[in-house]
């Protein structure tokens, strides 16, 4: 195990010093604050009062205790976009992620600030690449989530409690769900129009003053519709 640890640390390190990052990148499944396009879907969307969708792939939160072992000593997260939630933003820190019988994928970015807890959100067909049965859960809401390794160029973090897939949910202020007539105690409703039509179900409100309308998917969702984020969708009517 140590030896496998160490060969997949010089692989992360490998990659990172390779990866050369485009500050003119297009939109990364509308997650991104920068984006190369004059005009962004996203903005469009809220305009006409509809909700935009956002694709959320695999990604990692850490504490700074956990990024510390993973990078080193006093090591703090590099800013490679922000994200477009205000406040968070892609790192240029990544990860391996291993699961069961040492089944891994590499290239997982981190995801910023620091958090006050570890943990990895993946889609479905991530956990069967990695051996695992991950909870549908809120981030953040850790207990019985599937235990999971992080690998780093400095060291290893194992979370016996770590590996979740995300709920479907859409970020809103409180002005905005109150136009959509709608709490965080509801379940919300979509319908996805076009050659992939869909109703997603079960989407969870969450509100705060300072969010930017938006629902996320995860990639397996976003793939079944055939949605590649920025895309306008409207709120059934039987909430």
């Amino acid at each position: 195990m140590d030896r496998l640890v160490e060969q997949i640390s010089r692989q992360v390190l490998e990659q990172l010093n390779n990866e050369q990052p485009n500050e003119d990148q297009a939109c990364h499944g509308c997650a991104m604050r920068s984006c190369s396009t004059a005009r962004r879907a996203c903005d469009q969307a809220r305009f006409d009062k509809k909700v935009p969708i956002g694709v959320s792939a695999r990604h990692v939160h850490v504490t700074q205790s956990d990024l510390e072992i993973l990078y080193g000593d006093r090591h703090r997260l590099t800013v490679l976009a922000p994200l477009y939630q205000p406040g968070a933003f892609a790192a240029k820190e990544m990860v391996t992620i291993v699961g069961r019988r040492m089944r891994a994928i590499e290239g997982v970015r981190i995801l910023g600030g620091v958090r006050s807890y570890s943990q990895v959100e993946v889609a479905p067909t991530d956990a069967i690449r990695l051996g695992l049965h991950p909870p549908i859960r809120d981030s953040g809401d850790l207990k019985g989530a599937e235990p999971i390794t992080l690998v780093g160029p400095h060291g290893s973090v194992r979370l016996d409690e770590g590996a979740i897939i995300a709920t479907r949910h859409a970020h809103m202020t409180p002005e905005e769900a109150e136009g959509f007539g709608v709490s965080e105690s509801d379940r919300l409703k979509v319908r996805i129009v076009g050659e992939r039509s869909l109703v997603f179900e079960n989407i969870r409100p969450k509100i705060h003053p300072d969010y930017v309308l938006q629902m996320h998917l995860d990639t397996d969702d976003a793939n079944a519709a055939g949605l590649r984020g920025g895309e306008a969708v409207e709120l059934l009517e039987d909430l």
